[in-house]
């Protein structure tokens, strides 16, 4: 073990101890201390779920990227295992940036990760080297491979650019080969993501473009993902800087792109496209197979543009999002929270009213800040709007608002105690308008997950109001029919 990782462990192990359990979420993964963005690594191996994830241990904000490791058998009851990777070796030592993993055959796990180097450019500037490499293990401790990198810059197609080149995502072809996906950012300046591939996991060629960006949506292609999905392939990208248009909010996002793949040619043919979740806080998704067959994914819930949203000496920065299922309906990617989570629902209450006029109330027994809540709407008033405010006090809440006439859901978390001038207002149109709006809304201390319509869509929110600050309301303007089921979450 280097000094680094030692050194990194040693820390995590003496600040995480001054984390109690009441400071976390209930059931989204936090880092063990320090800063936490990216998942990574999302596999199944040994029986449990690993997720490894970018960190800093040191600090609430970004820097000298680590793994941070932890295992799970239900995907929201989590152990922290020590951190896996250090930027300890020259090749990587200004830090592991993302990455995944797969099970080798002779069951050795196989993480595969970006390594960053910087070198001096003229003038007296640094910039990027980006390879990528791999480290073997058994679940909880991991060697790095003596011949790292094992796809170096040197295998770039040309005009290829040596800085952006990170983010593989590995799996296995049905000839058994082994097959990586790694984002890159052309000559365009936009980005593209390349495919290697390796007859063992350690000796790589370069194969071809499975897509391009061609600066359509947003620039570089950070952290993808492709997997098949009901009879499709699915590629999840996350552009930086996109511009806002159609269903995409602008900013850092995260794009689903459909289509069909030929294993021969390694040619992706597109059909569609969509944004994977309309709200503030979701980024750099990874999905994982899960032993009876399910596509479940889990992202960072929070965004590039809000990393200042934590204040100075929170115990921790960074959250992972709940654990969905993915599937493909109506030519579309759907999501629900997972079959794992729903088994922790329990004690259901319902509530419901009739409001006519313009009223602001709240329910006997309806509050918290860790419970999940099923609403239906019925306008019989195309000019009413209903709001739903959580995690409120006489001072804070958090803010979801629906709007009839224009069909559109809005999240708006200005008023969550947050003292930073960034995106706090998000607003996603609903895609279909029908008789009844169906929202599942998941609450767990510092966060909103809202699913529209059976998860067609979705808009997740991060925010940091005082726990202390525990209400929930409910506002409307015009005839509507609101009923709630509200149900605890068992944990």
């Amino acid at each position: 073990m280097s000094d680094l990782l030692q050194k990194a462990r040693k820390f995590e192990a003496e600040a995480s101890a001054h984390i109690t359990a009441e400071e976390r979420p209930a059931f989204h993964l936090t880092p063990f201390c320090g800063w936490m963005n990216d998942p990574n690594g999302f596999s199944y191996y040994g029986g449990k779920y690993h997720l490894f994830y970018q960190y800093n241990p040191y600090h609430i904000h970004w820097d000298s990227m680590h793994w941070g490791h932890a295992v799970s058998s239900d995907l929201l009851r989590w152990e922290y295992l020590p951190a896996a990777l250090a930027p300890d070796m020259p090749y990587d030592c200004n830090g592991c940036f993302s990455g995944n993993a797969i099970e080798l055959e002779d069951g050795r796990q196989l993480l595969v990760y970006t390594g960053v180097r910087q070198v001096k450019t003229e003038g007296n500037g640094v910039r990027d080297v980006q390879v990528q490499c791999v480290a073997t293990g058994d679940g909880m401790e991991y060697k790095k491979y003596e011949k790292n990198p094992v796809i170096s810059s040197d295998m770039l197609p040309e005009g290829a650019s040596r800085a952006d080149f990170r983010d593989p995502k590995i799996w296995r072809l049905s000839d058994g080969k082994f097959c990586c996906a790694v984002a890159s950012r052309p000559a365009d300046g936009s980005g593209q993501v390349l495919l290697y591939t390796s007859p063992d996991g350690f000796d790589w060629s370069f194969w071809t473009v499975l897509d391009t960006n061609r600066n359509r949506l947003g620039k570089m292609w950070e952290c993808p993902d492709f997997f098949k999905l009901d009879g499709k392939y699915v590629l999840l990208v996350s552009p930086q800087d996109m511009l806002c248009e159609g269903e995409y909010p602008g900013g850092n996002g995260t794009v689903c792109i459909i289509g069909d793949f030929d294993e021969e040619t390694g040619r992706f043919t597109e059909i569609s496209n969509q944004t994977v979740d309309s709200g503030i806080d979701f980024y750099a998704p990874q999905t994982v197979l899960t032993p009876d067959g399910r596509r479940v994914m889990i992202a960072w819930m929070q965004n590039w543009d809000s990393c200042s949203i934590r204040e100075e000496g929170s115990p921790w920065a960074g959250q992972m999002t709940l654990p969905r299922e993915v599937f493909i309906k109506d030519g579309r990617l759907w999501q629900r929270p997972s079959k794992e989570f729903l088994s922790l629902r329990k004690n259901e209450q319902t509530f419901s009213k009739f409001i006519e006029t313009t009223e602001h109330f709240s329910f006997d027994g309806l509050r918290g800040r860790i419970l999940c809540m099923d609403i239906q709407l019925r306008a019989f008033d195309e000019r009413c709007s209903w709001g739903l405010r959580i995690a409120e006090d006489e001072k804070f809440y958090t803010e979801l608002v629906y709007r009839a006439r224009e069909n559109t859901l809005t999240v708006d978390r200005r008023h969550s105690s947050s003292r930073r001038a960034i995106r706090h207002v998000q607003e996603c149109s609903i895609l279909k308008k029908n008789s009844v709006l169906s929202l599942e809304v998941v609450l767990d201390k510092f966060s909103m997950e809202v699913f529209i319509n059976g998860g067609e869509q979705a808009m997740t929110c991060a925010f940091y109001t005082p726990l202390s600050a525990d209400g929930i309301s409910f506002f409307a303007d015009g005839k509507i029919q609101m009923d709630i089921v509200k149900s605890e979450i068992d944990f």
